[in-house]
């Protein structure tokens, strides 16, 4: 008789698969995984070798969530069509779940990147930064958009791109160089929102590669007018020249109990 032709007990099978052999015994149960023999003398399930393949098939659905119907469904009426067309749908599932967790992973990197930011730096400094391309989601807004508008145009676009949770992107606000230059500094023209998964980057704003200005602001809003001067002032003096927009973001709204410590994050393209 050959090696694998010789029957193993359950334990030793379940051994082999590295499972608890009450799983084989359920399995037997419901009828979905039966054993090759049953010992006449002491009624002991016992399985051989070649049964190992159809036994990690229903292992590999499982671990992928594939419910005991599904797989019943699927032994009773076994092929390589029903086994293929089965794992197509799993490996989509999967796909779904990775680019979900990939798309969380960017999301924590980016708060932890803010509260490494908070611990870091300095409040009165306008330091200069290097920054890649990002693409953002933007909407349009004006002096007349009300916070309601506000919130109902956010909620549109993150119905659009299917954002499960606020928390699973970024968010803030724009406001063009021009507008700064002319002394505008309440003409806010855009709100972004940066999503860490998109499965398409066609007709979204692209902030720039390149060179920045980055400074911060601490308290209400009423003082960010006074930060932009110096912002503008400290440009001049270094002959930079600033370009596109301003970018703004909060970076420590999840660690603060009142508005008089909130921090805003300002960062400026310079033109090269």
């Amino acid at each position: 008789m050959s090696e694998k032709e010789k029957l193993l007990t359950i334990g030793q099978f379940a051994a082999l698969h590295g499972i608890n052999k009450k799983t084989l015994m359920w399995y037997d149960e419901i009828g979905l995984f039966k054993p090759a023999a049953i010992n006449p003398e002491n009624g002991y399930r016992c399985y051989n070798y070649h049964q190992s393949p159809i036994l990690e098939t229903i292992l590999l659905l499982r671990e992928l969530n594939v419910s005991i119907n599904e797989i019943q469904t699927f032994m009773h009426n076994r092929s390589a069509q029903n086994l293929k067309c089965l794992l197509d749908e799993k490996i989509a599932d999967l796909d779904r779940s990775i680019m979900h967790l990939q798309a969380v992973r960017k999301t924590l990197c980016s708060h932890r990147q803010d509260m490494i930011t908070l611990l870091t730096m300095n409040l009165s400094e306008i330091s200069i930064i290097e920054k890649e391309e990002r693409h953002l989601v933007t909407v349009d807004i004006d002096q007349n958009t009300s916070f309601e508008k506000e919130v109902e145009l956010i909620t549109a676009e993150t119905v659009k791109y299917q954002l499960g949770r606020l928390h699973d992107a970024s968010y803030g606000s724009m406001i063009p160089v021009s507008s700064l230059q002319s002394g505008n500094f309440d003409d806010y023209t855009k709100l972004f929102i940066e999503i860490p998964s998109l499965p398409s980057k066609n007709g979204l704003h692209i902030q720039p590669k390149g060179l920045y200005l980055r400074a911060f602001h601490k308290g209400s809003w009423e003082g960010i007018p006074m930060r932009y001067q110096a912002i503008l002032d400290y440009a001049k003096s270094h002959s930079l020249t600033l370009s596109g927009f301003s970018y703004e973001k909060g970076i420590n709204e999840t660690v603060i109990d009142q508005i008089e410590d909130y921090i805003v994050q300002i960062e400026i393209p310079i033109q090269s």
